[in-house]
């Protein structure tokens, strides 16, 4: 997992360790305006590389209501645009959590977990123009409620390619 924020003033120098498609796609959610973009899924292309981009309007919920997911085909960066703020949870994948739903097979390439008490999970605070990268080896948990209310949150999530980041097509 990689996680930083795009206002940082040395953005170009964090990202420049990354593959090319996650700079990319870093930089698309700096130079976008995608709090006022519409809501939805979207086909996108950087530099060549197919993208999927997803633009949810959520509202952060208690930590236990949230199942833990994860991604095989893709990487995923999450960004939050507006709104917040918002926790996020993530842990190492050590192939030993209980599946609740998978649906690694079809287009949208998730799987869920069964919450588990025992795992060692971290959290991240997401503030606005804060990003995480989840490579398929980590699981996360978007959208966790900081406080005692929910918030309303602008979340964008770009999936790449892990295809892509390996040198293959």
């Amino acid at each position: 997992m990689i996680y930083g924020n795009v206002n940082n003033k040395m953005i170009e120098q964090q990202i420049a360790v990354l593959p090319a498609p996650l700079q990319s796609a870093i930089r698309f959610l700096r130079d976008t305006d995608l709090a006022s973009h519409d809501p939805g899924k979207f086909d996108l292309e950087l530099d060549g590389v197919p993208m999927i981009l997803q633009v949810l309007d959520l509202a952060t919920a208690p930590r236990e209501t949230l199942r833990p997911e994860i991604h095989r085909k893709n990487i995923d960066v999450q960004f939050l645009a507006a709104g917040g703020p918002e926790r996020a949870g993530y842990y190492s994948d050590d192939g030993t959590s209980q599946v609740d739903e998978d649906l690694l097979d079809t287009p949208r390439d998730i799987l869920f977990y069964h919450n588990n008490q025992s795992v060692a999970e971290g959290t991240i605070e997401m503030t606005v123009g804060t990003y995480a990268v989840y490579f398929p080896w980590d699981v996360h948990i978007p959208a966790i409620q900081t406080g005692p209310a929910s918030a309303p949150i602008r979340k964008i999530v770009i999936k790449v390619p892990m295809d892509a980041c390996l040198g293959g097509e």
